[in-house]
């Protein structure tokens, strides 16, 4: 057997066992490597050289101010003040979850710590609103993903990593995807929720609607600071990071003083085992992809795609389906490390923007987390609502055609991750 047969076959009995998948990148390749009669001292220097970026610093740094800003009353500030804006329509609490998750997402930048968060806060009341749990988990989770879309985004720090692209050129290409997710998603919840009847909320005045935004505020303010801060070239990407972290820790004790030292070190624990499955990953990913680019397969494969047609669209129609059907077994951060360096060649050989290419990659591998059967969004949002993983994912099929359309509508109109970079740095 070949090297890349035997990675394979030990990936895959290592996954169906149900070992974490940071652990089975690592035994599988370590066997290979064995297999093959080179030096083991080849797995260690991999792993370090998949973690060994400053860049990566950034994702501790963004994951804690999620938590921070979270544990510091920003996310039920959040809440409220989209709350008094939608509350009035019918299914307002439904559509105020997917206005918080937009806007959340640009704090976050992980949709897995939003989803528990606002799940948390919103499952629960929208249940006793008189919505259906399965129905509130599967709006919860969908509409959550955007977490990695908007910027600051974990997706586009690793993607940045990988190919060597600028960060700030993909978060700016990745707010106007999200956006145009928030808004599908925010379609398909006012239409089921009309069809159900499900009730309003409440119709605050324009004086509450003010006393609201005046209270999120400081929340409200987090994006536009990171934004703002990136594109004046005050900060870098992971000196945004910390400062994103001093923020947080300045508006939770002396501004709303719901941070205590207790608190925060249960952040800093928190981030802390978040951080490492993240680094491990990599790092066990890093292996792999050595090992695969030391047996040629990234050519092979390219070649075997271009095989089939040399035109764009046709590629690039080829990579969702990929994406999608990879999605729905592992999580979207080792798919991203282990597929990127194959694809990315390709998509330059054939003329495709690397940022387009790269945002196509980001939005079809966390789609993956609310596709069946693996769908780590549903599940926890399922946990939460105590409703099956099945009820849940019955009621995720129109969020998910949703979803696939508006990918498909990302992958066909360049334009619409273009357009913000090139307008705010130029053309790349």
């Amino acid at each position: 057997m070949t090297l890349v047969e035997i990675l394979a076959i030990l990936l895959t009995g290592f996954m169906l066992l149900s070992m974490p998948i940071a652990f089975s990148l690592i035994l599988s390749a370590m066997a290979a490597i064995w297999w093959s009669g080179a030096n083991l001292m080849i797995v260690p220097q991999q792993v370090m050289s998949g973690i060994d970026s400053f860049t990566l610093l950034a994702v501790p740094f963004f994951l804690l101010a999620g938590d921070l800003m979270t544990a510091g009353g920003m996310t039920g500030r959040l809440l409220d003040f989209t709350n008094a804006l939608v509350g009035r329509f019918r299914g307002g609490l439904a559509m105020s979850n997917v206005a918080s998750a937009t806007i959340l997402a640009g704090i976050s930048g992980s949709a897995v710590a939003d989803t528990s968060a606002l799940g948390k806060v919103l499952i629960p009341g929208m249940i006793r609103a008189g919505y259906g749990p399965a129905f509130s988990a599967a709006l919860t989770a969908a509409a959550n993903i955007v977490g990695p879309i908007i910027p600051p985004s974990i997706a586009f720090i690793l993607i940045g990593v990988l190919t060597n692209q600028s960060i700030t050129r993909l978060f700016l290409a990745g707010a106007v995807p999200g956006l145009l997710y928030s808004l599908a998603m925010l379609t398909v919840a006012g239409w089921i929720s009309r069809r159900r009847n499900y009730p309003t909320h409440y119709r605050a005045s324009a004086v509450e609607i003010l006393a609201t935004f005046r209270r999120a505020a400081w929340a409200l303010f987090m994006p536009v600071l990171i934004i703002a801060g990136i594109r004046s070239g005050v900060f870098n990407v992971t000196e945004c990071s910390a400062v994103a972290v001093v923020y947080a820790l300045f508006v939770g004790t002396a501004v709303y003083r719901e941070l205590d030292l207790r608190t925060i070190w249960r952040c800093l624990v928190s981030t802390g085992r978040s951080t490492a499955i993240v680094m491990i990953v990599l790092g066990g990913a890093q292996i792999v992809s050595w090992l695969l680019a030391y047996e040629n397969v990234p050519q092979q494969v390219a070649e075997a795609m271009l095989s089939v047609s040399r035109e764009p669209w046709v590629f690039l129609l080829l990579v969702n389906v990929l994406l999608l059907f990879i999605g729905t077994f592992m999580e979207n951060g080792p798919a991203m490390v282990m597929l990127v360096p194959v694809l990315f060649p390709i998509a330059n050989a054939l003329g495709i923007d690397p940022i387009h290419f790269g945002i196509v990659v980001s939005v079809n591998l966390v789609i993956g987390l609310i596709t069946p059967p693996v769908a780590i969004c549903i599940n926890i949002a399922a946990m939460i609502a105590r409703v099956s993983m099945q009820a849940a994912s019955i009621e995720i099929l129109p969020f998910l055609a949703a979803a696939i359309a508006v990918q498909l509508l990302i992958t066909f109109v360049p334009w619409l991750s273009l357009w913000l970079p090139n307008l705010m740095l130029g053309a790349g």
